[in-house]
């Protein structure tokens, strides 16, 4: 998206509401396990293995945050990946990356890093700072089986090249993927049809989205509170919304100022196998990926 395409977009920001008949409820709360990833960086695993087929088209969402450098100083040195795409939103904080297609950019405050691993590539995420705050989302949405051997793709959003977007209620949307109110994100999808917001509602606000009965959403909580259908959720959890055929959408409701991702998207419903950085169809894939890594041709260009 080139400047003029992003200055007419923000030019045609208008104030929207959306009318949802009956919003989804919360089927889940999830408060995620801690764990370190790369070289030692911790985070907290929201959407672990054991979800992947409840939240299809979703393999695994990452949230990391700290003011101690010894948390994440170390970053994310080569390792590889095939057969999903990685979305990185950097809340705080700047981090480079570096990848065997030969791409390089710049992650920082506010900004957006999306990653098409296809076939096979091998990259490495460095933080560029040596004090104060890190804190960001990792998010693998996974490929269709006709997607997973393409070749790879990497594009970075600085903040100010995101659309977004002033609700009537007051509430700031960054629409990083998807439709919201008639603002289309960065990055769209034909097939998963991801949609990704970050919400900042203003206290006594509210957010209605409309979301397809059969898309799987969730709802992470990243500041304050926010109730869903009379359920409460709180900072460092994730909603996982049912899926009721009678639901319209979801309505987000929030009597203090709070920050939330709302993230839904259509299942593949396709087998998933994953090895660690792997997420293929088969055991046969899984096995190959293996091999070509071993090989050094898993991150090849050609």
């Amino acid at each position: 998206m080139n400047g003029n395409q992003l200055g007419t977009q923000k030019m045609n920001m208008t104030q929207h509401s959306n009318t949802i008949q009956r919003s989804r409820s919360v089927e889940q709360l999830v408060s995620g396990q801690a764990t370190s990833d790369g070289a030692g960086v911790k985070l907290t695993r929201l959407l672990t293995q054991n979800l992947q087929r409840r939240l299809d088209p979703y393999l695994m969402l990452d949230a990391f945050g700290s003011d101690n450098p010894d948390d994440y100083i170390a970053g994310f040195p080569d390792h590889p990946h095939r057969g999903f795409e990685t979305i990185t939103y950097m809340i705080a904080g700047r981090m480079l990356h570096r990848d065997s297609a030969g791409h390089e950019g710049l992650l920082q405050n506010g900004g957006v890093q999306w990653m098409t691993a296809g076939k096979g590539v091998i990259h490495s995420e460095i933080p560029q700072q040596e004090h104060g705050v890190m804190e960001g989302f990792q998010l693998w949405l996974n490929l269709h089986s006709s997607e997973k051997m393409n070749p790879p793709w990497y594009h970075d959003f600085q903040n100010e090249q995101l659309p977004k977007l002033l609700s009537d209620q007051g509430v700031s949307v960054t629409v990083i993927a998807g439709v919201c109110q008639g603002v289309s994100g960065a990055v769209c999808r034909d097939i998963t049809q991801p949609l990704y917001l970050d919400l900042h509602l203003p206290q006594g606000s509210s957010f209605a989205q409309p979301l397809p009965a059969e898309h799987n959403a969730f709802v992470c909580v990243y500041r304050g509170t926010v109730t869903i259908a009379g359920q409460s959720v709180a900072a460092k959890h994730m909603a996982i919304l049912s899926n009721d055929p009678l639901a319209d959408g979801v309505i987000i409701e929030a009597s203090g100022d709070a920050k939330a991702l709302l993230i839904a998207g259509k299942p593949l419903h396709e087998p998933i196998v994953q090895y660690g950085p792997f997420v293929m169809n088969t055991e046969q894939e899984i096995h190959q990926a293996i091999a070509d890594y071993r090989a050094g041709i898993l991150g090849e260009s050609a």
